[in-house]
C-alpha cells in the first residue's frame, strides 16, 4: 500500500514538472524600469510603494512598480501568456510560483556598483545574480537537478541597465568622480565592457535567451528637461551618451552570440529608437505630450518624486512619461508590442515572436 503522504507529495511535484515542460520562465533583471517591488522590501528611498503609483493597475494600488499601472515585464509576461513574474524577495515567491519564473530588478542601480549611491539601499548586479543562483537552488529541490536546468535554459530573459550609470552616476552631479576619470566616450566604453560581463554571468548560469535593452534618450526625460533644458529641447549632452551606449551595445551582443557560437543568445532591443519615435512625434500615437510627466511637480513635472500631493493628469494614456523618468503604463505598452513583432531596426536579431515560434 502506497503511503499517502508519499502520493500527495508525488501528485504535486507531478503537477510542478507539468508547469515547467508546458510554459516557459520569464527571469527579470535590471533597474527601476523593470523592478516589480523588491524595492518595497529594502531600506531605500528608491521606491514606488505609495500613491499615486499603482493608480491603473489592477488592484490601482502601488505594487513598487515604477508606473502607472503595469511595466514591461508584466506585458511581456502577458506575450509569453503567463501571469507576472513575482519580485524575489516577495514571500509569497514558493512553489509553484517559483517555476513562472523570478524578478531580480532593483530600482536605482546600474551596471557599475558605485551607481545609485544616494539611494542608500538597493539589489546591485552582483547581489541580483546571487540571488539567482539561490532562485536555481529552490528550484532544485522542488523539480530536481535535471528539470531546474531545462527551465532555466528555456527562459525567456529580460536585462534592463545603463540608464542609472548616467544620470545617476556621471552626470548626478556638475563634476563627478566619475566625470574625472572619463570623457563621455571611454565611459562608455567602460561600461560596455562591465555590461558584457554581466552577460557572460548571465550565460554562465544557463540561460539562453537573453533580451538585453539599451538606453532611451536620456536628456528627453522630463527629469533632464527641468535641470538642464533652457528652451524645452532635449538636454544634448545625456542624448549623445546615448547615442555612444547604444552604438557600442549591439556590436558588444554581436561579438558574445559568436563567443557562444550562436547567433540568437542575445537579443539587442533598441529602446532608444522606440522612443525617440514617441518623443518626435507623440501625436502619431495617440499622446498629447512626450515633454511633460503626469505625475510631478516643477518645469515639465520633473522635479522631485511622484508623490500623492504631485501634480497628477487625469487621462494618463495621453502622456508617454509617468514620472519625471519612466514611460506610463500606455507606451510601455508601445514599447513591448515592438519587443514582440519590431523590424530588425528595433531587435536584432530577431524580436520575441520569432522567438516564441522557434521554441
Amino acid at each position: 500500500m502506497m503511503n499517502v503522504g508519499f502520493c500527495v507529495c508525488l501528485c504535486v511535484l507531478g503537477r510542478l514538472v507539468t508547469r515547467t515542460e508546458g510554459g516557459r520562465a520569464f527571469f527579470v533583471f535590471g533597474d527601476s524600469l523593470v523592478d516589480n517591488g523588491n524595492n518595497n522590501y529594502l531600506f531605500t528611498t528608491a521606491r514606488a510603494d505609495s500613491p499615486p503609483y499603482g493608480i491603473d493597475y489592477p488592484t490601482h494600488r502601488p505594487t513598487g512598480r515604477f508606473s502607472n499601472g503595469y511595466n514591461i515585464p508584466d506585458l511581456i509576461s502577458q506575450k509569453l501568456g503567463a501571469e507576472s513574474t513575482l519580485a524575489y524577495l516577495d514571500p509569497e515567491l514558493t512553489g509553484q510560483k517559483l517555476l513562472i519564473g523570478a524578478n531580480f530588478a532593483s530600482a536605482g542601480v546600474g551596471i557599475l556598483n558605485d551607481t545609485g549611491f544616494q539611494f542608500v539601499n538597493m539589489i546591485r548586479m552582483s547581489g541580483q545574480l546571487e540571488y539567482f543562483e539561490e532562485y536555481q537552488k529552490r528550484v532544485k529541490s522542488v523539480i530536481g537537478e535535471e528539470q531546474s536546468r531545462v527551465l532555466v535554459n528555456k527562459a525567456l530573459v529580460l536585462i534592463t541597465l545603463g540608464g542609472n550609470d548616467f544620470v545617476n552616476n556621471y552626470f548626478l552631479t556638475p563634476i563627478t568622480i566619475r566625470r574625472l576619470q572619463y570623457n563621455l566616450q571611454d565611459y562608455s566604453h567602460y561600461l560596455i565592457s562591465e555590461y558584457k560581463k554581466i552577460l557572460q554571468r548571465l550565460y554562465e548560469l544557463g540561460c539562453r535567451r537573453v533580451l538585453v535593452t539599451g538606453v532611451g534618450p536620456l536628456g528627453c526625460a522630463p527629469a533632464e528637461l527641468a535641470m538642464r533644458s533652457t528652451n524645452g529641447e532635449c538636454a544634448e549632452e545625456p542624448n549623445r551618451a546615448s547615442d555612444i551606449f547604444n552604438s557600442l551595445l549591439r556590436p558588444m551582443i554581436a561579438d558574445l552570440n559568436k563567443q557562444y557560437g550562436s547567433s540568437n543568445t542575445f537579443v539587442a532591443v533598441n529602446a532608444l529608437q522606440r522612443q525617440k519615435d514617441l518623443i518626435s512625434d507623440p501625436k502619431a500615437y495617440g499622446f498629447e505630450t512626450a515633454k511633460v510627466a503626469c505625475c510631478g511637480q516643477g518645469p515639465y513635472n520633473g522635479l522631485g518624486l511622484c508623490t500623492i500631493a504631485s501634480n497628477i493628469c487625469e487621462d494618463r494614456d495621453k502622456y508617454v512619461f509617468w514620472d519625471a523618468f519612466h514611460p506610463s503604463d500606455r507606451a510601455n505598452r508601445i514599447i513591448v508590442q515592438t519587443i514582440y513583432n519590431g523590424s530588425d531596426e528595433y531587435m536584432a536579431p530577431m524580436n520575441l515572436k520569432t522567438i516564441m515560434d522557434l521554441d
